[in-house]
């Protein structure tokens, strides 16, 4: 991966790694890991391209965002690390909520975007099922609950338990972000990205369905969908190698 540097944006510290020199590939993780988690892509393209994998805010080695933030926020961090780096145009590789902050960012900011690489990326509302809404009713009331005391608070901490996904449990500090970004609906910004657009989606991926991928390609105007065969929500580990030959590829 290269030694860890560090950078200073918006009175943020932020960590990022680059390897490798020729056209720049940025690499934008999912939420909760980190930029190491993209090592034998990494190593891959640092081959033919300046590679810049960074820790998102809030995870790994980087601060947290000071309020809660959307993925317009973390698009504007970007931009700004772009523009720090002396960086005009940028291949933009975002893995689920790495590919909502490079929707935004293409769509927002096209002149900055060469290539966009979307992978098993999140950023469209699934239907909401009455299953979500009693789990939307209950936060609710564990919401009250936090008024309530000592009690109050034990009761809200079992409700959070029981209707909230693993993401949400594990958010700690940075549980109001999360809210705030699931809740941003990207659709509308598909049809302004001027990128050639390429969707990698994983065959099984349950987190961000292959359905997501299929909406993407037919909103994005220059966008082309592969589905790895015996895949996940992690696309790029399941089939390491297939994914770096593609990407490579869309990268010449």
């Amino acid at each position: 991966m290269g030694r860890v540097k560090f950078i200073e944006i918006d009175q943020l510290k932020i960590a990022y790694n680059v390897v490798g020199s020729g056209k720049p590939v940025v690499l934008l993780h999912g939420w909760g890991c980190e930029a190491n988690i993209f090592k034998s892509v990494l190593d891959m393209l640092s081959r033919t391209h300046q590679v810049f994998a960074l820790d998102l805010p809030g995870f790994g080695l980087s601060e947290n965002p000071p309020i809660a933030w959307n993925a317009s926020d973390y698009a504007k961090l970007i931009s700004s690390f772009l523009d720090k780096l002396n960086i005009s145009k940028v291949n933009l590789v975002g893995h689920s909520y790495g590919g909502r902050i490079s929707i935004v960012l293409a769509a927002n900011e096209a002149e900055k975007v060469n290539k966009l690489i979307l992978v098993d990326s999140a950023g469209i509302i699934p239907r909401r099922s009455a299953k979500y809404y009693i789990r939307i009713y209950m936060a609710k009331i564990g919401r009250l609950m936090r008024h309530c005391g000592t009690f109050g608070n034990r009761i809200a901490d079992r409700i959070a338990h029981r209707v909230g996904s693993k993401d949400y449990q594990e958010a700690g500090s940075m549980r109001a972000t999360l809210v705030k970004s699931v809740n941003q609906n990207l659709r509308p910004l598909l049809p302004q990205i001027q990128a050639s657009t390429l969707l990698i989606w994983g065959e099984n991926d349950t987190d961000t369905p292959v359905s997501d991928g299929r909406i993407m390609e037919a909103e994005i105007p220059q966008a082309e969908l592969v589905i790895l065969d015996n895949a996940g929500h992690y696309s790029f580990l399941d089939q390491s190698h297939q994914f770096c030959q593609i990407v490579s590829k869309f990268l010449e």
